[in-house]
Parts: structure tokens; sequence; C-alpha cells
């Protein structure tokens, strides 16, 4: 928290403090995620049936990974998609 009279905490620091911030940070992460594929597909005209097609899966599976309300991605899948655009899935420890 600041010590400046006008600024509050963080909004990091009030989901730590509601002890949401894992699931908040979970949920971002994926929403992220999803628009960036859709982005990607979007650019390149590529549609659910062509990238499920590139990926090797089925389009309920696809849609299952773009769907921002689900938080259950595995990490091999989120790895086919991102090559389906011709991208790299960057991970890091923070």
């Amino acid at each position: 928290m600041s010590n400046h009279p006008h600024i509050g905490s963080t909004l990091d620091d009030f989901l730590c403090e509601e002890g949401i911030f894992e699931d908040a940070t979970s949920y971002a992460t994926k929403r992220i995620l999803a628009w960036q594929l859709e982005k990607a597909m979007s650019e390149q005209k590529i549609t659910k049936v062509e990238m499920a097609r590139r990926m090797g899966t089925s389009r309920a599976h696809l849609d299952r990974l773009l769907d921002p309300e689900n938080p259950r991605v595995q990490l091999d899948t989120v790895e086919r998609a991102a090559a389906a655009v011709g991208r790299r899935l960057r991970l890091e420890l923070v």
C-alpha cells in the first residue's frame, strides 16, 4: 500500500486480501489466450473448422479452448493451437 494519502492499494493487493488473486489471474490469463487465438485466426481468415483440422481435434474441443469462461485447458492443446496459427506458446514462472 502506498504512503501517499490519496492513493490506495493496488488491484493485486485487493484481490489478495479477498483471497481471489489466483482465480482472477487464471481467469484473466484464459481470456487473453482465447482472445489471442481468435485474433490470429481472424487475421489469417482461419475458420473454426479449419483450425480444428489443423490441431487434429474436434470443433467442440476447439470451442472449449476458445471459451473464456472455461478455465480448463491442457498445455498440449494450447501448444497445438499456437502451432496451428504459426505461433509458439511461451510460459514463464514469475
